[in-house]
């Protein structure tokens, strides 16, 4: 009898282990392939990075848009590389210009790379512009060969941008055709047009408030390009 009820015993514990587990597995398994799926880059200036004027760690534009994509049923896995100064062509507060950035964030399996600005670039000659552009955008489709991208082309914060940075939209509208991006003009669509107080006192950066309306404007574009889980 000792043995029989050893052997039942041991039967009991090696069914329970063997089914136990799986439908917590599968679960885990699933969420990890979605989130996976809708792996996003971002890579930006002080607009994305926020300043002493707002839009600083969960108050910046792009985790507002993450929390906003989950309640709206879309999974998404971000890297967000961004340095305040930085440009296609000018180098950040910490060295580094779009395309070191680019080297970053992009992943292989990233289904989205989103560029955002540069007002910084205003002092460079268009020709090097262009070619940083050209290049920082290729950059990324070598790394992420099936991701879409999205180019945010700079922002004002008036409704009469100088002349050097609608040339630097106008040359980012051109390159982003070439890499067949799509491309988001703010200056064009009027984002801070009449809206002073989503800049903060230095006329430059946007305030808490101006990130939550970038946000806004930004996380149907991002939507539009993932999954749903």
């Amino acid at each position: 009898m000792s043995r029989l009820l050893t052997a039942v015993l041991s039967l009991a514990v090696l069914f329970s282990a063997a089914y136990t587990p799986v439908p917590d597995i599968q679960q885990r398994e699933v969420r990890y392939t979605d989130f996976a799926r809708n792996r996003v880059a971002v890579i930006g200036d002080s607009y994305t990075t926020g300043s002493d004027q707002g839009g600083n760690g969960s108050r910046g534009w792009t985790p507002r848009v993450w929390e906003e994509l989950t309640e709206h049923g879309i999974a998404v896995s971000p890297t967000v590389a961004a340095e305040g100064g930085a440009g296609y062509c000018t180098r950040g507060n910490r060295g580094g210009v779009f395309e070191d950035l680019t080297i970053r964030a992009v992943k292989p399996d990233d289904v989205l790379v989103v560029f955002f600005g540069s007002r910084n670039d205003m002092q460079v000659e268009p020709t090097r512009l262009s070619v940083a552009m050209y290049g920082t955008l290729r950059l990324a489709r070598q790394i992420a060969r099936s991701a879409e991208l999205l180019v945010i082309g700079p922002p004002w914060p008036t409704t009469d941008p100088p002349p050097e940075v609608l040339r630097i939209r106008d040359v980012l509208s051109y390159q982003a055709d070439l890499a067949g991006a799509t491309f988001v003009d703010p200056i064009a669509a009027r984002w801070f047009a009449g809206r002073p107080e989503l800049i903060g006192k230095d006329g430059v950066h946007p305030t808490d408030a101006g990130h939550a309306y970038m946000a806004e404007k930004i996380a149907p574009l991002i939507s539009s390009k993932l999954h749903p889980f």
